[in-house]
């Protein structure tokens, strides 16, 4: 891992992980359930970690067994979870994952009032004690409760003054809040930020009026005058494009047989800020989200597939190759 702990991660992420649950049939039907991890914020920390970055998750879980395997499971993917809360009266968070069909799943949330929404401005502040060279967090986390957006206002706030970088992942979810909720908020959170990170779709939130692609390059100017030195916009199958200083970059992304598309966008913020840590140019930190991307995609689970630095160069590869 780089990074020197005594003077701090690499990368600290701060938000809620929950169990997860998948099947492979509509939930109704019943059958059988795989248990795994999720959470925007971890699977980014999985994915800085696997690359070779030292990580810390900041977040809160129950005083239960499910709070014991999230720690664990991260413990065990080189994440730091030393600051993390253990919540003597909340439950842990759950999510039911059901896939549809190959490509499509739908996904239902129990976290109301559970440990993760109990985030606080004092769970920031012990993640961020040591200051890290960069703080990820993303629009997922205000949408929980006031206090877990109070502790992303928080955290933004204390990197900012300890001249870390802050990267925002826009990551509208329509199931925790409404669109003009969601945009009252995110704008102003992307607009703290140095680095932004939106698919197509979500640009509109923190941008009015950015729905075209032709757009795009008006709304990075106007997140550029706040401040924000990069914008990134995700495109899934169509690849990403990246604003930075004035100029556009653009890259396909990386064909695979599609296997789960959950998580790709966390995989692809972790190549990208992965590289950016590296000290890569934006186009080059914009390739290696593709790939990260392509990994995730071709595997089952939120992180699970998530590649190791040594294979990123896996995908030139010819197809059908095996590796003896």
């Amino acid at each position: 891992m780089t990074g020197n702990l005594l003077t701090g991660p690499d990368v600290v992420t701060l938000g809620e992980t929950m169990v997860s649950l998948r099947t492979g049939t509509p939930v109704r039907l019943g059958g059988t359930l795989q248990m795994t991890m999720a959470g925007a914020e971890s699977n980014v920390a999985i994915g800085l970690a696997r690359l070779g970055h030292s990580v810390r998750w900041g977040g809160r879980v129950g005083r239960d067994e499910a709070g014991e395997y999230l720690l664990r499971t991260l413990r065990a993917e080189s994440v730091l979870v030393d600051t993390v809360a253990i919540d003597p009266d909340r439950a842990t968070g759950l999510m039911l994952a059901e896939r549809r069909i190959n490509d499509l799943s739908r996904v239902t949330y129990y976290r109301s009032n559970s440990a993760g929404s109990a985030l606080c401005p004092a769970d920031a502040a012990a993640c961020l004690a040591v200051p890290p060279r960069l703080l990820h967090v993303s629009g997922i986390t205000p949408a929980l409760s006031p206090s877990a957006a109070e502790a992303i206002t928080e955290a933004v706030q204390l990197a900012r003054a300890a001249g870390a970088l802050v990267s925002v992942d826009v990551n509208y979810r329509s199931k925790l809040w409404g669109v003009d909720a969601a945009r009252e908020s995110l704008s102003i959170l992307a607009r703290s930020a140095d680095i932004v990170i939106a698919s197509d779709d979500e640009l509109p939130l923190v941008v009015q009026g950015a729905t075209t692609p032709d757009r795009e390059a008006a709304a990075a100017a106007e997140l550029a005058a706040s401040g924000v030195g990069t914008l990134v916009v995700k495109r899934g199958a169509s690849g990403a494009s990246v604003y930075f200083a004035g100029t556009v970059a653009h890259a396909p992304a990386i064909p695979v047989t599609v296997r789960d598309t959950i998580g790709a966008g966390d995989a692809f913020t972790a190549g990208y800020l992965s590289a950016v840590l590296d000290g890569r140019s934006a186009a080059e930190a914009l390739y290696r989200g593709t790939v990260t991307g392509a990994f995730a995609v071709g595997a089952l689970g939120d992180w699970e597939g998530a590649p190791n630095r040594a294979e990123l160069a896996l995908l030139a590869a010819p197809a059908g190759l095996t590796l003896r």
